[in-house]
C-alpha cells in the first residue's frame, strides 16, 4: 500500500478518536481528571489510597459514572480507550503490575 493510503487510514482513525471523545463531553472530563490524578500522584500516594479504600463504598459520583459506563459500551470503551496507556504506565512504573 502507498504511504497516501496509511496516511488516510492514519487520519480517519484519528478523526474517529476524537469523535468518540467529542460525543462524551461528561466521560472525557472524568477520563482528563482520571489521568491528571495518576500523572501528578506519586507512588506512595497511590498505594496508600489504594490501602484506604479497602472495604468502603465508592463515593457518589464514582457509582453514577460506573453505571453510566455499564449501561453504554461505546462510551465505555472511548473512557478505557483514553486512560489505558497513562494508568498502566504509571502502575508498571509504580511496581504494582508486572
Amino acid at each position: 500500500m502507498s504511504k497516501r493510503h496509511w496516511l488516510f487510514i492514519a487520519l480517519s482513525a484519528s478523526v474517529a478518536a476524537g469523535f468518540a471523545y467529542a460525543q462524551y463531553p461528561v466521560m472525557d472530563a472524568v477520563a482528563n481528571k482520571v489521568i491528571q490524578k495518576y500523572q501528578t500522584s506519586t507512588c506512595d500516594q497511590l498505594y496508600q489510597e489504594r490501602a484506604q479504600k479497602q472495604g468502603q463504598q465508592k463515593p457518589e459520583m464514582e457509582q453514577r459514572v460506573v453505571e453510566m459506563l455499564r449501561n453504554d459500551p461505546q462510551m465505555r470503551t472511548a473512557f478505557f480507550n483514553k486512560i489505558s496507556a497513562p494508568i498502566v504506565n504509571k502502575m508498571f512504573e509504580c511496581g504494582m503490575i508486572p
